[in-house]
């Protein structure tokens, strides 16, 4: 029964650990993000933090399944798994995608550790390689079921939606002035409008 507690406690810690690099990150920036800063955040010092996590990498990946989670709960993003597609709102879908972008550009520091991540994980050893798999398969599903009608399968739709949207945060962090939910926003609307023109 103690092991039993043990574990709840551990997982109740890790969770907190999580939730404490998220605001870290989204308040200090990727590079004030270290894990020293982070364990002083819940409490701890970085062995102890590490004893949750294998790795900082294994960390940051989890730190951006928890924004992921957040995500989906404060603004209700389908993932294209469940569900009837004929009952999705096209329109609900492209506004729930906007309000991320709109929050992706008040934490700037999440943009970036998700970006870096990205280049990291294209080496398959990396902690967060299966999770960008996973992540980019769940975002294309959902962007497929928004596709208009026409000669452009939805599958393609949703890797241009992705790339646009994934491209656009590597700009903007290299020039904020940009708009990216402005940019994605014009790009929707041709596309829904004009779906023939998109071939």
């Amino acid at each position: 029964m103690a092991q039993r507690g043990s574990y709840a406690k551990g997982v109740a810690k890790r969770e907190e650990i999580l939730e404490r690099a998220l605001d870290v990150i989204a308040t200090e920036g990727y590079d004030g993000a270290s894990v020293k800063r982070i364990a002083e955040a819940v409490g701890l010092s970085q062995a102890g933090l590490l004893h949750y996590f294998d790795s900082k990498e294994e960390l940051f990946t989890e730190v951006l399944r928890k924004r992921d989670e957040h995500d989906g709960e404060q603004f209700g993003l389908p993932d294209g798994r469940s569900g009837d597609a004929t009952a999705i709102d096209v329109a609900v879908i492209r506004e729930s995608f906007l309000r991320v972008i709109r929050h992706n550009m008040e934490v700037p520091g999440l943009v970036e550790l998700f970006s870096r991540l990205a280049v990291e994980a294209a080496n398959p050893e990396h902690p967060a390689h299966d999770y960008f798999l996973e992540r980019g398969e769940a975002v294309r599903d959902g962007f497929a079921l928004t596709a208009p009608p026409g000669p452009m399968p939805p599958d393609v739709y949703a890797r241009i939606l992705q790339a646009v949207a994934d491209g656009l945060q590597l700009q903007w962090l290299v020039d904020p002035t940009v708009d990216m939910a402005g940019i994605v926003d014009q790009l929707l609307a041709t596309l829904q409008q004009n779906p023939a023109s998109a071939s």
